[in-house]
């Protein structure tokens, strides 16, 4: 068996499919499946728009993470047992929300969303810890690849599966049904075995302050501060870049019928497939090496994007435009699943296994700004700049991030990792 097969084909492996899609299946049901049930329901644009706010627990997770890294449910452990608690939650969460009604007040479903996005973000807490402490350094790549691909396939229940059962059954059952996907990770939670816990925090004082101040005695105030700088920027250009494709697209004079099934395809399957290929490549490459690789395919796709703003509104859209565009997608979304996979393994990396879930739930929460705050900019900077004087903008600070490899992630021969 070829060695990158047998390191594919294992019972770790296995789990990361389990967690990377009790992670994502709630955060796309946010995303797609409520505001698709509110608008039916006849709601309006902007209160669905408000309903972006519920999102802020997936930023903010970091405040309670320690709560996490102190106790333990009893009987399950550190990890299984908060992954298993935060399951129950959602299946139930998700489930009641059917039971609302949209037209009689919006109040208790904000409520509802707001409870199921604070499972959600507990549950990440939960299985980034413990997919950090069963996964060996050298298999943190790969094991972070499978991950997010499951994480983005989870996506088409709420997204496809859901929304197809929702014309031929009331909202009620499609919310309970949709729900039950959340039952093979807590199968899973309840047969694997609890990771060995490597100098636990004795009391709550010391699960807060201890990560802060292991994590800077490690690397130093400026060692830290190089780290934390370069979480907060490795993804920002490409974020932003993506932050309106939806109305750039439109304003190419694409149909909405051609990027629905241009983007659902072009868009989800290489980065799949990028972020498999990346987890592989790095059980050879190293993460350090896959960052600098995977960071330049990252900065290429922006480059494909303003390549498309330069040829100005199509007029007629032909096959050769609707080729443009297939290429734009898939390149930017090959680039998105090379530059997770490498990423999020480096995340990884940076934590102690003492304090993994709140060190990992601050990481992870860092490298969400971009994605919350900074791209809500991006509809002002378009109107100042237009579309293609933005996109050269989003390559320009794809850089930053990429000089901070030289501090943060070197590449040279010795490396490891």
């Amino acid at each position: 068996m070829p060695p990158w097969l047998h390191a594919l084909l294992n019972r770790k492996m296995l789990i990361c499919i389990f967690t990377g899609f009790s992670s994502g299946l709630p955060l796309y049901l946010l995303l797609n499946l409520l505001p698709a049930w509110l608008r039916s329901e006849g709601i309006d644009l902007k209160t669905i728009g408000f309903f972006a706010l519920i999102q802020f627990p997936y930023t903010w997770k970091f405040l309670w993470s320690p709560l996490l890294d102190r106790y333990a449910i009893p009987g399950f452990g550190r990890r299984r047992g908060w992954m298993l608690a935060t399951q129950i939650g959602l299946v139930a969460a998700i489930g009641s929300l059917g039971g609302l009604d949209p037209g009689a007040s919006i109040w208790p479903i904000l409520a509802l969303a707001a409870l199921l996005a604070f499972l959600s973000g507990t549950q990440d807490i939960a299985l980034d810890a413990f997919r950090r402490e069963i996964l060996k350094d050298e298999e943190l790549g790969l094991g972070n690849a499978v991950h997010v691909n499951a994480y983005r396939i989870a996506g088409l229940i709420p997204g496809s599966l859901s929304l197809i059962l929702a014309d031929h059954l009331p909202w009620n059952e499609v919310f309970w049904i949709t729900g039950m996907f959340m039952v093979p990770g807590m199968v899973m939670a309840l047969l694997v075995r609890e990771p060995k816990a490597v100098d636990a925090p004795k009391s709550l004082r010391q699960a807060v302050v201890e990560p802060f101040r292991e994590f800077i005695g490690r690397q130093g105030w400026r060692g830290a501060l190089l780290v934390l700088a370069f979480i907060f920027l490795y993804k920002l250009g490409d974020s932003l870049c993506t932050a309106l494709a939806t109305p750039f697209y439109l304003d190419m004079g694409f149909t909405k019928t051609d990027i629905g099934l241009i983007a659902k395809h072009a868009g989800l399957w290489p980065a799949v497939v990028g972020a498999l290929l990346g987890g592989l490549w790095m059980v050879k490459l190293g993460i350090n090496r896959a960052l600098w690789l995977f960071g330049v395919v990252q900065v290429v796709s922006i480059f494909g994007f303003a390549w498309l703003a330069s040829q100005g509104h199509f007029q007629d859209i032909g096959p050769s435009e609707r080729v443009s565009l297939a290429i734009v997608i898939g390149l930017e979304a090959l680039g998105v699943g090379l530059g997770a996979a490498a990423f999020v393994a480096y995340i990884a990396r940076a934590t102690h296994p003492a304090y993994t879930a709140t060190q990992l739930a601050l990481f992870t929460s860092l490298a969400a700004v971009p994605r919350t705050f900074v791209n809500a900019s991006a509809g002002w900077l378009v109107e100042s700049l237009g579309w293609y004087g933005f996109f050269w903008l989003c390559a320009g600070l794809a850089l930053p991030g990429m000089v901070l490899l030289l501090k943060v992630a070197p590449w040279h021969p010795a490396e490891g990792a």
